[in-house]
């Protein structure tokens, strides 16, 4: 259950991340709720965060987190905001992913 939480935390960073680049080009308006929408996100991802590091060990979920918020945001990039999807970077995102999957694996078989 726990690995459940950390991954909807770790697509609420997402979620943060991409309201933070929306509010950096919305008008006055608008910028108000998007920061509020990140104040939202972020406040879930942590505590999100928190709840799964109760029974996975902080450094694994940490890291999963932030694997999961990193390949999200990337790409949201690149489907909403146009950033580029190079043959260099794509590579990446698939180690960044595998990394992502041996760190739950080693932390399953080390339970």
């Amino acid at each position: 259950m726990n690995w459940i939480l950390l991954i909807i935390g770790g697509l609420f960073e997402v979620g943060f991340t991409t309201c933070l680049n929306k509010a950096k080009t919305a008008t006055s308006g608008e910028a108000g709720l998007w920061w509020f929408a990140f104040a939202v996100c972020l406040t879930l991802s942590m505590a999100l965060l928190y709840q799964a590091s109760k029974s996975i060990p902080m450094g694994t979920a940490y890291a999963v987190w932030t694997g999961i918020g990193a390949l999200g945001t990337v790409l949201t990039g690149i489907l909403w905001f146009n950033e580029p999807a190079d043959l260099k970077r794509l590579f990446f995102l698939i180690m960044l992913v595998a990394s992502i999957a041996g760190l739950k694996w080693v932390s399953a078989t080390s339970s």
